[in-house]
């Protein structure tokens, strides 16, 4: 697989046919058994993945943690993350009680607060209220759009509306389509 910067590529599979491990591996969160992974960009952690976070630190101190990781300065991020997960007073309290949904939005706004050249989207991301989750896709699509992604989904709509080009995933064997609908259709005939 390769993708080349500002390109949306659709991942499309039946379920446990290893898209989410592709992700992991795209990502660095799990090592190949064989083979090698190339990158030529930064590549981001799967979008609103929360599942990094440290839930006895506050939600402040996670986007400094996350920081430096990433080398980036925390007090440059800190107004976005604060505007954007809209979190108010949460934002100082531990991860620990906040909802999924309040995880959800800080998870989303530190992925988009950090530059990464490609952005991993695990499935359909539903942040929030509706009104959040318009926030949401004009970050990720409009203001970003310059950025490649790598979209996983059931959702084929999804994949229409933002893929230019879309592999099927098989037993953990990829397959490329430069056209989505085929890559659609043969999805779908391979689940009937």
């Amino acid at each position: 697989m390769t993708v080349e910067m500002g390109e949306k590529v659709g991942v499309i599979g039946r379920n446990g046919a290893g898209k989410s491990t592709l992700i992991r591996l795209i990502g660095g969160g799990e090592k190949p058994t064989t083979g090698d992974i190339s990158r030529t960009m930064s590549i981001s952690w799967p979008i609103a993945f929360s599942g990094g976070f440290q839930s006895g630190l506050t939600g402040r101190d996670n986007l400094r943690f996350i920081c430096r990781i990433y080398g980036q300065d925390p007090a440059e991020k800190l107004s976005f993350v604060q505007e954007f997960s809209e979190l108010g007073e949460f934002l100082d309290q531990p991860i620990r009680i906040y909802s999924s949904g309040m995880k959800a939005r800080l998870a989303f706004a530190i992925s988009m607060a950090i530059d990464f050249d490609c952005l991993l989207i695990d499935e359909v991301m539903a942040v929030g209220d509706a009104k959040f989750n318009a926030k949401s896709r004009e970050e990720l699509f409009v203001k970003r759009a310059h950025k490649a992604m790598i979209i996983v989904s059931h959702n084929m709509k999804y994949i229409q509306q933002n893929c230019s080009r879309a592999y099927l995933m098989n037993d953990g064997k990829l397959q490329r389509f430069d056209d989505v609908e085929e890559a659609i259709a043969t999805h779908k005939a391979m689940m009937a």
